[in-house]
């Protein structure tokens, strides 16, 4: 007797509509991942759910597909909190793919965008909204948005937002919204705090757990270098000379981004940076640069170390060691995605021996220690040959746009939102 489960062919068996079908096959996905197997039918459902599963696993499918399927049958908007700018671009792009043949309308409210073209796009009565938390907060306070038609919630990289200090917001957030609701909680790793999120906030929540927390991308080579600070930069020079394609150089500071990104210019290679004091305009520019082929080189802080979606990259090199040690699983899966192999290679200095050992108990592996090669004779200039970063308590600062003055705006409400056309 064979007792072997038989999974559905495709997205087919899972629930999802006709129509939504048709256009899933229309745009080539034709194999769900495992969060999405597992998370779709549960969540079509209407079920609370926490998902864990590492980023790139296909996390905005396995709730986007639920969401626009119940908004389009009830009516009622959807709300999905975000930990920054870019990850709410991506996901917006996503459902513009998938909802814009049904004739879904979405909003992204993000921090750093102009408060004028937000209150435009909200008085086109959007379906779904596609937040940050400081920005939520700012449209709260001015009473430009109202929360009580929510009808789906979704918190997509929770213990992000936790670790930039958002929780006071999503808490905020959380007393704007109507109590029958449904809650969609995904995360990466499972802290207490979300816990306690899900317990004061979600009834009844099934948990969908596809990855164990630490679970590094199964195609990425690692290694790790041991360098004194001072030879850091000549070893990326090192790197950048080794391998052609293209490189995502982290930080862990956005003082250190900026040297990098100025001494990478002056290795030959165009490069580009991202981080908090990037103004949402220029933090564009070098995505779309360096997905497009503009930039070789993207240097960034853990701002973006879950915020790049960006296939085809061949290398992507820890300059710096993160604060927190489960950053490295977020940042070494921006290479290796859609199936594809990659390399992740991390400088740490002889002192932090014990943060590669804390980052090898994370991710049940030992990471291979390479031989330092030799280095390039010729230091870069004076300004840059002494990298030293800021110092490692640096606060990290919520992100959230300029005020505006209260009053004298129409609330952004549940009603006078034309359907979908399913």
């Amino acid at each position: 007797m064979n007792n072997t489960t038989q999974l559905p062919p495709g997205f087919y068996g899972l629930g999802i509509a006709p129509k939504l079908l048709e256009i899933l096959d229309r745009l080539k996905f034709k194999v769900p991942t495992p969060i999405q197997l597992k998370s779709i039918p549960i969540a079509i459902e209407g079920k609370d759910m926490m998902g864990i599963a590492q980023t790139g696993t296909g996390k905005t499918l396995a709730y986007g597909i639920p969401l626009i399927q119940r908004l389009a049958q009830t009516g009622g908007m959807g709300l999905i909190v975000l930990p920054t700018r870019e990850l709410a671009l991506q996901v917006d792009e996503t459902f513009q793919k998938i909802g814009k043949p049904i004739g879904l309308r979405t909003a992204v409210l993000i921090g750093g965008a102009s408060m004028h073209n937000q209150l435009q796009e909200l008085r086109k009565r959007p379906h779904v909204l596609i937040v940050t938390p400081g920005r939520m907060i700012d449209h709260l306070e001015q009473k430009t948005v109202r929360l009580d038609g929510v009808k789906v919630l979704v918190l997509d990289e929770a213990d992000r937002m936790l670790d930039m200090g958002f929780e006071p917001q999503i808490k905020r957030i959380f007393q704007h919204l109507p109590s029958e609701r449904q809650t969609m909680l995904f995360s990466a790793t499972m802290p207490t705090e979300i816990v306690r999120i899900a317990q004061s906030f979600m009834k009844l929540p099934v948990r969908v757990e596809i990855a164990r927390a630490g679970t590094a991308a199964e195609k990425v080579a690692q290694e790790v270098f041991f360098v004194n600070k001072e030879d850091k930069l000549r070893l990326l020079q090192k790197m950048l000379d080794e391998y052609r394609g293209t490189v995502l150089v982290f930080s862990r500071t956005k003082h250190g981004a900026k040297r990098i990104a100025r001494a990478v210019k002056q290795m030959g290679h165009s490069s580009a940076e991202i981080h908090s004091d990037r103004s949402l305009a220029q933090r564009r520019d070098a995505l779309d640069g360096f997905k497009k082929g503009k930039y070789r080189v993207l240097v960034a802080t853990d701002i973006a170390a879950r915020g790049i979606d960006v296939t085809g990259i061949e290398l992507v090199v820890n300059f710096d060691l993160p604060d927190h040690t489960e950053e490295y699983v977020h940042r070494i899966g921006r290479t290796g995605r859609a199936g594809q192999s990659g390399h992740a290679i991390s400088f740490a200095t002889p002192d932090q021996r014990r943060d590669v050992r804390d980052i090898e108990r994370l991710t049940r592996t030992m990471l291979p220690v390479s031989k330092l090669p030799e280095l390039p004779a010729h230091l870069q200039p004076a300004s840059l040959r002494n990298y030293t970063g800021a110092p490692a308590g640096e606060p990290r600062r919520p992100e959230r746009g300029p005020r505006r003055p209260r009053g004298g705006r129409r609330p952004f409400g549940r009603s006078h939102r034309r359907p979908m056309v399913y």
